[in-house]
């Protein structure tokens, strides 16, 4: 066990997957939500991969995926920009005993090439703020603010932050508001990231609403063709319980 920071009135101790995984989170800062379960579960790692989960907020997306595929992750690092959630990320992990084999840095994706080589991962994990400055929740307080909105990097630096330190080849998972996929497919074109897998996520079944989310994986220079899943639903119905689908992503 890590020793309890000081601030701990400050935290909350979360568990996913009936308590088998720790989540320690800031009571009134950033806090992951169900987009980031979600992005941890869209693909699942080859054996030996090396992971990068870019932009790591609590470490939540790294947790999840080392509690399902750990004997296939053969590294997961994790790059966050704010220094206390970059060292919660790291907490987060020795509690969870992934230290051995995870760790977090804190530095800007415009500056990856400062922190980690250049084709150095074979996967990469995205969760990248959705909004822009002056839009999305103003209410928040700056921690949860800097890590929800585009303020030190748009989707186009995190999609030229992910092709620089994947090999070529390799797999990157985004997860979008599906309103703005256009302006995501095209800053990963850019990049020379092409889609491979997509998924279109809806809060629940109705031919009236429309998606909220987009999900995908792409390939470092992989050619043309992409595969269109399903319809992923959050709800079974409006104000109703989980559906099936996301039951099995919290199941243990």
């Amino acid at each position: 066990m890590v020793e309890v920071p000081e601030n701990s009135q400050q935290m909350t101790a979360d568990t996913l997957f009936d308590g088998e995984v720790y989540c320690s989170q800031f009571r009134n800062g950033y806090r992951f939500s169900v987009d980031a379960v979600l992005a941890a579960h869209f693909h699942t790692p080859a054996k030996g991969e090396k992971v990068l989960d870019l932009g790591a907020g609590s470490g939540v997306i790294g947790l999840i995926m080392m509690h399902r595929w750990k004997q296939r992750i053969a590294t997961l690092r994790s790059l966050e920009l704010q220094q206390e959630l970059c060292d919660l990320t790291n907490r987060n992990y020795a509690e969870n005993e992934f230290a051995e084999k995870c760790s977090c840095y804190q530095g800007n994706v415009k500056e990856i090439l400062n922190i980690f080589k250049p084709e150095s991962f074979s996967l990469v994990v995205c969760n990248p703020p959705f909004y822009r400055p002056e839009t999305g929740r103003q209410c928040l307080d700056t921690q949860a603010k800097i890590a929800r909105h585009q303020i030190t990097a748009d989707i186009f630096g995190f999609a030229k932050g992910a092709a620089a330190v994947l090999k070529n080849g390799g797999s990157a998972v985004f997860i979008y508001p599906a309103e703005q996929f256009v302006e995501l497919s095209s800053a990963l074109a850019a990049v020379r990231l092409e889609i491979k897998d997509l998924q279109f996520v809806y809060s629940y079944p109705n031919e009236q609403v429309n998606a909220k989310l987009v999900m995908l994986r792409c390939l470092k220079n992989g050619g043309r063709g992409v595969r269109i899943k399903e319809p992923f639903y959050i709800y079974r119905e409006k104000n109703g319980e989980y559906s099936d689908q996301m039951n099995r992503l919290f199941a243990p």
